[in-house]
């Protein structure tokens, strides 16, 4: 029976077990638009931008371990939902964005709204489809679902020219996909893993390093078996929060550029590293040089392009974290069945001393004003009310460090944060992402002003789709790490960093529909965050904090991790704030 591709396309959908569409339409989309008045089974959530669409995507995507949808029609509709999907293709996020286009027969012609949305979106997704018949939408559709789950999670996407959306097709459902040249390895290499369990067993100064390889493949409980039966410390990436409760003994909480002091010397001072589902990016090794530098380094990845890649590792395994650690717990065990080596038992009492030492010296720490709130206590504090159980996602800066390395995370995909591209805005659009898988779960947004009014425009989506998003905004006036790194790099030197002109957020929230709140002193913060989470609805808290606060440690660009700025510089440079708006 022959149907319009529209409806095709939305029946694919459905067989593929989507449940909600993140979108906005426009001329090219309009088929599939008007298919979805009267279609069952798919609910649509209206984004006001288009890159919200992608970013919501991403949202209910990592909290659901699901594929994330999203809908834009053609031209500078599909060039928006970039950003977001080269965020998702950093991140590896499971997504498919379904663009709109011109007519087949147009394409080429500079006709209205036209972009060549394939070209545009090859380098910033995993692959890519331009649909040049209808009979071809199953297939396309099966494939792009398929590649967007499967291996090292990415973005597809889709291009829909408007004539295929119209004229009528079969539709084609494959009942499994073969790509000849797509086909992940799950199963590391036996004698790899018994290499890297020897190494473990004999090691002296051992930690394993983990990333978002690890919630993605859902190998929590793996980790934390292979974690307690060797008693080796373990430290996570940004993307890797969550995989390992933050309050176990032997949790190093995050390493790398804000990472905790003994996190990143406990990393220099491996010898042997096992990196887990993390690439080795510029904001965990700093000078690669001197990363780790007497460090045996395995490393398991299902991405083989990722292995050596950043950092030359000693035993690769190309695998998914879940399977590979399964089999890496049955070899650690049957070395372990021989006598462990006592010197490396004595030294790894000694090991475990020495991380102890490293902590007691240099917590996590900030001091105490009566009068001006302190971002990191309303990061305690959104831990403490919430109990590590919330949803959290975050925008991009300070306020995103400060909640990494304050907030005590309990379980995996409880986390969203945009890490590899870094994207101011991400907070508000992810968070409703995630409210909308999550019907009922308390889902906290903690944002900065400066990244919160990049899509404060969602609040109406919020508002409209009752997406009781709570966002928490660490309000310091301007763009924090701007002004962090330009006192402590470029000497004090402050320019375009001063945000003074920003809206009244109370007012904007109650503008839009939504509750708003605000917190000036240390003693109204608990109150107001209390209020927002027994608030129905989304709401939106205003913490005024001390702009001269900063995220510490701190490893400088280029730097090694071991050589981290702890605190201030002594030199006081706050006169030249004055000069930061004029440059005069």
């Amino acid at each position: 029976m022959k149907t319009s591709g529209a409806r095709i396309v939305l029946e694919c959908l459905k067989r593929e077990g989507v449940d909600t569409i993140f979108g906005l339409p426009g001329g090219a989309v309009l088929p599939i638009y008007d298919a979805l008045y009267d279609f069952e089974g798919l609910r649509h959530i209206l984004v006001r931008q288009e890159a919200a669409a992608g970013h919501a995507a991403e949202g209910y995507a990592r909290t659901t371990g699901k594929v994330g949808v999203c809908l834009v029609t053609s031209g500078p509709a599909a060039t928006n939902l970039v950003t977001a999907l080269q965020d998702a293709s950093m991140d590896s996020i499971p997504i498919v964005a379904l663009t709109g286009q011109v007519p087949t027969h147009l394409i080429g012609n500079d006709a209205f709204q036209e972009a060549d949305n394939c070209g545009i979106t090859r380098p910033c997704t995993k692959h890519n489809f331009l649909v040049k018949d209808g009979k071809d939408l199953g297939p396309i559709i099966r494939e792009a679902f398929h590649i967007a789950a499967t291996g090292r999670p990415g973005p597809v996407h889709i291009d829909l020219p408007k004539d295929i959306l119209v004229k009528e097709a079969e539709l084609i459902w494959p009942d499994k996909v073969q790509l000849r040249s797509y086909n992940p390895n799950y199963d590391g290499h036996p004698g790899q893993i018994k290499k890297a369990a020897r190494l473990m067993v004999q090691a002296h100064r051992p930690v394993l390093y983990v990333g978002g390889g690890v919630i993605s493949s859902g190998a929590h409980a793996e980790l934390l078996e292979l974690a307690e039966l060797t008693q080796i410390p373990l430290t996570t990436t940004l993307m890797g929060l969550g995989a390992f409760p933050s309050e176990h003994p032997l949790s190093l909480e995050m390493l790398g550029m804000h990472g905790t002091y003994y996190a990143n010397m406990a990393v220099h001072a491996s010898d042997v590293l096992v990196a887990i589902g993390a690439r080795f990016d510029d904001r965990v090794t700093g000078k690669v040089e001197l990363f780790a530098p007497e460090a045996e380094i395995i490393h398991i990845d299902i991405d083989p392009s990722s292995i050596s890649k950043n950092i030359q590792v000693h035993v690769p395994i190309v695998g998914d974290c879940r399977r590979v650690l399964r089999a890496l717990i049955d070899a650690v065990r049957e070395e372990m069945r021989d006598e462990v080596p006592s010197l490396a038992r004595e030294a790894r009492t000694q090991w475990l001393a020495q991380i102890a030492q490293w902590r007691e010296k240099q917590p996590l720490r900030y001091e105490w004003d009566d009068q001006l709130i302190k971002p990191q206590y309303v990061m305690q504090e959104i831990s403490n009310l919430t109990r590590g159980e919330a949803y959290v996602v975050t925008g991009v800066g300070q306020h995103q460090m400060w909640a990494a390395q304050y907030y005590k995370f309990k379980y995996p995909r409880r986390w969203c944060t945009s890490g590899g591209l870094g994207t101011m805005g991400y907070g508000l659009p992810t968070a409703m992402g995630v409210a909308a898988a999550h019907p009922g779960a308390l889902v906290v947004n903690i944002d900065g002003d400066g990244s919160f009014v990049m899509n404060s425009q969602e609040l109406a989506t919020c508002y409209d789709y009752n997406l009781p998003v709570k966002t928490i905004i660490i309000n310091n006036g301007g763009h924090g790490m701007v002004r962090q790194w330009q006192e402590i790099i470029y000497k004090g030197r402050f320019f375009a960093v001063d945000l003074d002109r920003s809206p009244d957020f109370v007012k904007l929230a109650e503008a839009y529909g939504c509750v708003g709140l605000r917190a000036s002193r240390p003693s109204e913060v608990v109150p107001a965050l209390e209020k927002a989470f027994s608030t129905p609805g989304p709401v939106v808290v205003d913490v005024v904090v001390d702009k001269w606060e900063y995220v510490f440690p701190m490893v400088p660009a280029g730097g090694a991790n071991k050589d981290m700025i702890l605190d201030r510089p002594n030199k006081a440079v706050k006169d030249n704030a004055a000069k930061s708006q004029t440059g005069f």
